[in-house]
Protein backbone atom coordinates (compact mmCIF):
# COMPACT_ATOMS: atom_id res chain seq x y z
CA UNK A 1 0.00 0.00 0.00
CA UNK A 2 1.14 3.44 -0.84
CA UNK A 3 2.47 6.22 1.90
CA UNK A 4 -0.34 7.97 3.46
CA UNK A 5 -0.41 11.77 2.27
CA UNK A 6 0.07 14.35 5.30
CA UNK A 7 -2.28 17.21 5.10
CA UNK A 8 -3.24 19.77 7.34
CA UNK A 9 -6.67 20.04 8.98
CA UNK A 10 -7.06 23.38 7.72
CA UNK A 11 -5.94 22.84 3.99
CA UNK A 12 -7.61 19.58 3.78
CA UNK A 13 -11.32 21.61 4.72
CA UNK A 14 -10.21 24.54 2.57
CA UNK A 15 -10.33 22.69 -0.60
CA UNK A 16 -13.19 20.18 0.45
CA UNK A 17 -14.97 24.03 0.54
CA UNK A 18 -13.90 24.79 -2.74
CA UNK A 19 -15.09 21.42 -3.90
CA UNK A 20 -18.59 19.72 -4.23
CA UNK A 21 -19.54 16.42 -2.44
CA UNK A 22 -17.80 14.64 -4.98
CA UNK A 23 -14.19 16.34 -4.65
CA UNK A 24 -14.68 17.94 -8.14
CA UNK A 25 -14.15 21.55 -8.09
CA UNK A 26 -16.58 23.26 -10.32
CA UNK A 27 -15.87 27.06 -8.96
CA UNK A 28 -16.91 30.39 -10.95
CA UNK A 29 -14.39 33.09 -11.38
CA UNK A 30 -15.73 37.06 -10.84
CA UNK A 31 -12.28 38.01 -9.66
CA UNK A 32 -11.93 40.12 -12.98
CA UNK A 33 -11.12 44.00 -11.90
CA UNK A 34 -9.81 46.45 -14.37
CA UNK A 35 -11.09 44.18 -17.51
CA UNK A 36 -14.37 44.05 -16.51
CA UNK A 37 -15.01 47.59 -15.67
CA UNK A 38 -13.65 48.24 -19.35
CA UNK A 39 -15.86 45.94 -21.11
CA UNK A 40 -18.85 47.19 -18.82
CA UNK A 41 -17.96 50.86 -19.24
CA UNK A 42 -18.17 49.88 -23.36
CA UNK A 43 -21.48 48.18 -22.76
CA UNK A 44 -23.06 51.33 -21.38
CA UNK A 45 -21.29 53.33 -24.05
CA UNK A 46 -19.58 56.12 -20.82
CA UNK A 47 -17.93 55.48 -18.07
CA UNK A 48 -18.39 52.31 -15.17
CA UNK A 49 -17.89 52.92 -11.54
CA UNK A 50 -16.53 50.98 -8.68
CA UNK A 51 -20.20 50.60 -7.74
CA UNK A 52 -21.45 49.10 -11.12
CA UNK A 53 -18.50 46.68 -10.61
CA UNK A 54 -19.56 45.43 -7.12
CA UNK A 55 -23.37 45.50 -8.32
CA UNK A 56 -22.48 43.19 -11.44
CA UNK A 57 -20.30 41.00 -9.08
CA UNK A 58 -23.21 40.63 -6.56
CA UNK A 59 -25.40 39.89 -9.16
CA UNK A 60 -23.35 37.19 -10.98
CA UNK A 61 -22.65 35.81 -7.44
CA UNK A 62 -26.16 35.62 -6.11
CA UNK A 63 -27.52 33.52 -9.62
CA UNK A 64 -24.46 31.36 -10.64
CA UNK A 65 -23.25 30.14 -6.95
CA UNK A 66 -26.19 27.67 -6.78
CA UNK A 67 -24.96 25.62 -9.58
CA UNK A 68 -21.50 26.26 -8.80
CA UNK A 69 -18.91 24.69 -5.82
CA UNK A 70 -17.12 27.53 -5.03
CA UNK A 71 -16.56 31.61 -6.51
CA UNK A 72 -13.57 33.20 -7.03
CA UNK A 73 -13.09 36.89 -5.69
CA UNK A 74 -11.27 39.40 -5.65
CA UNK A 75 -11.74 41.79 -1.77
CA UNK A 76 -11.10 44.92 -3.83
CA UNK A 77 -15.04 45.43 -5.36
CA UNK A 78 -16.64 41.62 -4.48
CA UNK A 79 -16.32 41.58 -0.68
CA UNK A 80 -20.23 42.60 -0.67
CA UNK A 81 -21.10 39.71 -3.64
CA UNK A 82 -19.76 36.92 -0.75
CA UNK A 83 -23.02 38.24 1.35
CA UNK A 84 -25.09 37.01 -1.47
CA UNK A 85 -23.65 33.55 -2.36
CA UNK A 86 -25.15 30.24 -1.91
CA UNK A 87 -24.13 29.33 1.78
CA UNK A 88 -22.55 25.80 0.26
CA UNK A 89 -20.41 27.54 -2.24
CA UNK A 90 -16.83 27.89 -1.33
CA UNK A 91 -14.50 30.98 -1.33
CA UNK A 92 -11.36 31.84 -2.69
CA UNK A 93 -10.16 35.20 -2.44
CA UNK A 94 -7.32 36.54 -5.11
CA UNK A 95 -3.84 38.21 -3.55
CA UNK A 96 -2.76 39.66 -6.38
CA UNK A 97 -3.15 43.16 -8.25
CA UNK A 98 -5.12 42.93 -11.21
CA UNK A 99 -2.74 43.33 -14.42
CA UNK A 100 0.64 43.96 -14.35
CA UNK A 101 3.51 46.96 -15.11
CA UNK A 102 3.88 46.65 -18.67
CA UNK A 103 6.35 49.59 -18.66
CA UNK A 104 9.00 46.57 -16.95
CA UNK A 105 9.76 43.98 -18.48
CA UNK A 106 8.95 40.32 -16.93
CA UNK A 107 5.02 41.16 -16.04
CA UNK A 108 5.97 40.88 -12.76
CA UNK A 109 3.28 40.19 -10.33
CA UNK A 110 2.61 42.09 -7.04
CA UNK A 111 0.16 41.76 -4.44
CA UNK A 112 -2.69 44.09 -2.93
CA UNK A 113 -1.39 46.50 -0.93
CA UNK A 114 -3.93 46.55 2.15
CA UNK A 115 -4.04 42.37 2.31
CA UNK A 116 -2.66 39.69 3.88
CA UNK A 117 -3.68 35.90 3.68
CA UNK A 118 -4.48 36.34 7.43
CA UNK A 119 -6.46 39.58 6.93
CA UNK A 120 -8.12 37.35 3.48
CA UNK A 121 -9.20 34.58 5.86
CA UNK A 122 -10.83 37.14 8.20
CA UNK A 123 -13.03 38.36 5.39
CA UNK A 124 -14.25 34.66 4.66
CA UNK A 125 -11.60 32.93 1.96
CA UNK A 126 -11.00 29.10 2.37
CA UNK A 127 -8.35 29.18 0.07
CA UNK A 128 -6.07 31.94 -1.46
CA UNK A 129 -5.81 32.10 -5.37
CA UNK A 130 -2.47 34.04 -7.03
CA UNK A 131 -2.07 34.73 -10.71
CA UNK A 132 1.82 34.54 -12.21
CA UNK A 133 2.48 34.98 -15.23
CA UNK A 134 5.60 32.71 -16.49
CA UNK A 135 8.00 32.03 -19.04
CA UNK A 136 10.32 29.59 -18.24
CA UNK A 137 12.50 31.01 -20.77
CA UNK A 138 12.63 34.13 -19.36
CA UNK A 139 15.91 35.85 -17.81
CA UNK A 140 16.74 34.05 -15.32
CA UNK A 141 17.21 36.84 -12.44
CA UNK A 142 13.21 37.82 -13.38
CA UNK A 143 12.07 34.02 -13.01
CA UNK A 144 13.97 33.97 -9.60
CA UNK A 145 12.26 36.77 -8.43
CA UNK A 146 8.91 35.22 -9.12
CA UNK A 147 9.70 31.72 -8.15
CA UNK A 148 10.93 33.37 -4.33
CA UNK A 149 7.67 35.83 -4.69
CA UNK A 150 5.64 32.06 -5.15
CA UNK A 151 7.43 30.50 -2.10
CA UNK A 152 6.68 33.84 -0.28
CA UNK A 153 2.74 32.94 -0.84
CA UNK A 154 3.26 29.18 0.24
CA UNK A 155 4.89 29.95 3.49
CA UNK A 156 2.02 32.49 4.18
CA UNK A 157 -0.52 30.20 3.31
CA UNK A 158 1.41 27.65 5.08
CA UNK A 159 1.59 29.28 8.30
CA UNK A 160 -2.30 30.33 7.92
CA UNK A 161 -3.13 27.11 7.18
CA UNK A 162 -4.94 27.51 4.33
CA UNK A 163 -4.83 26.10 0.88
CA UNK A 164 -3.01 27.79 -1.52
CA UNK A 165 -4.47 27.81 -5.72
CA UNK A 166 -1.47 29.07 -8.12
CA UNK A 167 -2.51 29.79 -11.38
CA UNK A 168 0.43 30.53 -13.91
CA UNK A 169 -0.10 31.96 -16.98
CA UNK A 170 2.56 31.53 -20.01
CA UNK A 171 3.80 33.99 -22.15
CA UNK A 172 6.00 34.28 -25.19
CA UNK A 173 8.84 37.92 -25.43
CA UNK A 174 8.85 36.92 -28.86
CA UNK A 175 5.49 35.84 -29.93
CA UNK A 176 3.27 38.77 -28.52
CA UNK A 177 0.09 37.36 -29.74
CA UNK A 178 -1.13 34.12 -27.86
CA UNK A 179 -4.27 33.42 -29.94
CA UNK A 180 -1.79 33.13 -32.99
CA UNK A 181 -1.21 29.91 -34.74
CA UNK A 182 3.07 30.32 -34.03
CA UNK A 183 1.99 30.64 -30.15
CA UNK A 184 -0.34 27.85 -30.40
CA UNK A 185 2.68 25.88 -31.21
CA UNK A 186 4.56 25.99 -28.44
CA UNK A 187 2.19 26.52 -25.53
CA UNK A 188 2.62 22.86 -24.68
CA UNK A 189 5.94 22.83 -23.38
CA UNK A 190 5.21 25.76 -21.76
CA UNK A 191 2.35 24.89 -20.07
CA UNK A 192 4.11 21.11 -19.53
CA UNK A 193 7.29 23.41 -17.87
CA UNK A 194 5.45 25.27 -15.22
CA UNK A 195 3.38 22.91 -14.24
CA UNK A 196 6.44 20.98 -12.97
CA UNK A 197 7.99 23.65 -11.54
CA UNK A 198 5.47 24.85 -9.87
CA UNK A 199 5.10 21.24 -8.62
CA UNK A 200 7.96 21.43 -6.50
CA UNK A 201 7.32 21.31 -2.67
CA UNK A 202 9.26 23.90 -1.92
CA UNK A 203 6.12 26.76 -3.57
CA UNK A 204 3.90 25.15 -0.94
CA UNK A 205 0.87 24.87 -3.83
CA UNK A 206 -1.75 22.78 -2.91
CA UNK A 207 -3.53 22.88 -6.28
CA UNK A 208 -2.67 23.96 -9.52
CA UNK A 209 -4.92 26.22 -11.85
CA UNK A 210 -4.05 25.69 -15.19
CA UNK A 211 -4.28 26.74 -18.78
CA UNK A 212 -5.70 24.05 -21.36
CA UNK A 213 -1.86 22.82 -23.07
CA UNK A 214 -3.53 23.75 -26.72
CA UNK A 215 -5.77 26.13 -28.08
CA UNK A 216 -8.41 24.10 -29.37
CA UNK A 217 -8.89 26.64 -32.34
CA UNK A 218 -5.76 24.78 -34.05
CA UNK A 219 -6.87 21.56 -33.20
CA UNK A 220 -7.77 19.17 -36.30
CA UNK A 221 -11.72 17.44 -35.91
CA UNK A 222 -12.90 19.95 -33.51
CA UNK A 223 -15.68 21.98 -33.42
CA UNK A 224 -13.95 25.32 -32.29
CA UNK A 225 -11.38 24.12 -35.73
CA UNK A 226 -10.79 27.45 -37.64
CA UNK A 227 -8.73 25.62 -40.16
CA UNK A 228 -5.49 25.79 -39.96
CA UNK A 229 -3.71 23.14 -37.69
CA UNK A 230 -1.08 23.14 -34.97
CA UNK A 231 -2.01 19.84 -33.99
CA UNK A 232 -3.86 16.81 -34.95
CA UNK A 233 -6.59 15.26 -32.74
CA UNK A 234 -4.59 12.63 -31.44
CA UNK A 235 -1.69 15.03 -31.06
CA UNK A 236 -3.41 17.10 -28.90
CA UNK A 237 -4.81 14.27 -26.71
CA UNK A 238 -1.12 13.00 -26.10
CA UNK A 239 -0.39 16.97 -25.30
CA UNK A 240 -2.88 16.76 -22.64
CA UNK A 241 -1.87 13.47 -21.61
CA UNK A 242 1.79 14.57 -21.28
CA UNK A 243 0.78 17.63 -19.05
CA UNK A 244 -0.73 15.59 -16.68
CA UNK A 245 2.12 13.73 -16.11
CA UNK A 246 4.43 16.07 -14.89
CA UNK A 247 2.21 17.29 -12.55
CA UNK A 248 2.53 16.85 -9.08
CA UNK A 249 -0.18 18.56 -7.32
CA UNK A 250 -3.63 18.36 -8.40
CA UNK A 251 -4.81 20.46 -11.08
CA UNK A 252 -8.04 22.22 -12.77
CA UNK A 253 -8.29 24.07 -15.91
CA UNK A 254 -9.68 27.58 -16.29
CA UNK A 255 -11.49 29.27 -19.30
CA UNK A 256 -8.78 31.88 -19.92
CA UNK A 257 -11.82 33.94 -21.70
CA UNK A 258 -12.61 31.67 -24.32
CA UNK A 259 -17.10 30.99 -25.22
CA UNK A 260 -18.31 28.57 -23.21
CA UNK A 261 -18.85 26.12 -26.07
CA UNK A 262 -15.23 26.48 -26.77
CA UNK A 263 -14.57 25.53 -23.10
CA UNK A 264 -16.82 22.85 -22.94
CA UNK A 265 -15.65 21.39 -26.31
CA UNK A 266 -11.76 21.76 -24.60
CA UNK A 267 -12.79 19.64 -21.82
CA UNK A 268 -14.32 16.93 -23.53
CA UNK A 269 -11.03 16.67 -25.29
CA UNK A 270 -9.51 16.42 -22.21
CA UNK A 271 -12.05 14.13 -20.79
CA UNK A 272 -11.59 11.70 -24.16
CA UNK A 273 -7.90 11.68 -23.16
CA UNK A 274 -8.28 10.48 -20.12
CA UNK A 275 -6.62 13.42 -17.83
CA UNK A 276 -7.37 13.69 -14.44
CA UNK A 277 -7.97 16.90 -14.25
CA UNK A 278 -9.76 17.88 -10.77
CA UNK A 279 -12.40 20.32 -11.92
CA UNK A 280 -12.48 24.09 -13.29
CA UNK A 281 -12.47 27.65 -12.55
CA UNK A 282 -14.32 28.80 -14.84
CA UNK A 283 -15.22 33.02 -15.23
CA UNK A 284 -15.78 34.95 -18.55
CA UNK A 285 -16.81 31.65 -20.47
CA UNK A 286 -20.33 31.38 -18.24
CA UNK A 287 -20.95 35.21 -17.86
CA UNK A 288 -19.20 37.26 -20.41
CA UNK A 289 -22.46 37.50 -22.97
CA UNK A 290 -24.35 39.24 -19.95
CA UNK A 291 -21.86 42.42 -19.88
CA UNK A 292 -23.85 43.47 -22.84
CA UNK A 293 -27.74 43.46 -21.12
CA UNK A 294 -26.06 44.63 -18.01
CA UNK A 295 -24.74 47.98 -20.05
CA UNK A 296 -28.16 48.30 -21.42
CA UNK A 297 -30.76 47.56 -18.83
CA UNK A 298 -28.74 46.92 -15.14
CA UNK A 299 -29.67 44.42 -13.15
CA UNK A 300 -32.93 43.45 -14.14
CA UNK A 301 -31.26 43.03 -17.55
CA UNK A 302 -28.28 40.72 -16.18
CA UNK A 303 -30.57 39.30 -13.67
CA UNK A 304 -32.99 37.78 -16.74
CA UNK A 305 -29.29 36.93 -18.82
CA UNK A 306 -27.67 34.99 -16.17
CA UNK A 307 -31.43 33.33 -15.13
CA UNK A 308 -31.44 31.93 -18.95
CA UNK A 309 -28.37 31.41 -20.86
CA UNK A 310 -25.89 31.91 -17.97
CA UNK A 311 -27.78 29.20 -15.96
CA UNK A 312 -27.46 27.23 -19.04
CA UNK A 313 -23.78 27.39 -19.51
CA UNK A 314 -23.43 26.70 -16.29
CA UNK A 315 -25.36 23.51 -16.03
CA UNK A 316 -23.93 21.98 -19.75
CA UNK A 317 -20.34 22.84 -18.25
CA UNK A 318 -21.04 20.48 -14.74
CA UNK A 319 -22.15 17.64 -17.33
CA UNK A 320 -19.43 18.02 -18.74
CA UNK A 321 -17.42 18.03 -15.50
CA UNK A 322 -19.48 15.26 -14.25
CA UNK A 323 -18.05 13.03 -17.19
CA UNK A 324 -14.65 13.65 -17.12
CA UNK A 325 -13.35 15.46 -13.70
CA UNK A 326 -12.10 13.36 -11.22
CA UNK A 327 -12.14 14.11 -7.27
CA UNK A 328 -9.08 15.94 -6.41
CA UNK A 329 -7.83 13.33 -3.54
CA UNK A 330 -8.12 11.00 -6.11
CA UNK A 331 -4.74 12.42 -6.93
CA UNK A 332 -3.17 10.97 -3.21
CA UNK A 333 -4.46 7.65 -4.28
CA UNK A 334 -7.92 8.38 -2.65
CA UNK A 335 -9.63 9.75 0.75
CA UNK A 336 -8.57 7.10 2.74
CA UNK A 337 -4.95 7.64 1.62
CA UNK A 338 -4.67 11.33 2.99
CA UNK A 339 -3.84 11.71 6.89
CA UNK A 340 -5.41 14.73 8.43
CA UNK A 341 -3.39 16.37 11.13
CA UNK A 342 -3.82 18.62 13.11
CA UNK A 343 -1.93 22.23 13.30
CA UNK A 344 0.01 23.74 10.29
CA UNK A 345 2.23 21.77 8.74
CA UNK A 346 5.95 23.54 7.13
CA UNK A 347 6.03 24.27 3.69
CA UNK A 348 6.19 20.96 1.72
CA UNK A 349 4.91 18.43 4.45
CA UNK A 350 2.09 17.27 2.88
CA UNK A 351 3.87 16.41 -0.42
CA UNK A 352 4.35 12.42 -0.66
CA UNK A 353 7.69 11.33 -2.27
CA UNK A 354 5.48 8.69 -4.09
CA UNK A 355 4.06 11.90 -5.88
CA UNK A 356 6.50 13.91 -6.08
CA UNK A 357 7.19 15.79 -9.71
CA UNK A 358 9.81 14.97 -12.23
CA UNK A 359 13.29 17.50 -11.52
CA UNK A 360 14.80 19.23 -14.40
Amino acid sequence: MAEKVRMSRGKFNGIQKIADEHGIIAAAAMDQRGSLKKAIAKAKGGEASDADLTEFKVTGTRLLTPYASAILMDPEYGLPALKAKDPKAGVLLAYEKTGYDAAKPGRLPDLLDHWSVRRLVEAGADAIKILLYYNPDDDASINELKHAFTERIGAECAAYDVPFFLEPICYSNTITDDASLEFARIKPDLVMRYMQEFSQPKYGVDILKVEVPVNIKYVADTPAFTGTAAYSREEAKELFRKAAAVAGKPFIYLSAGVTDDIFRSTLELATEAQVAFAGVLCGRATWQDGIPAYGKGGVPALTAWLEDRGRQNIEALNVVLQRGAKPWYQFYGGLDNIEVVDGPLPVGATSNPAVAPPTH
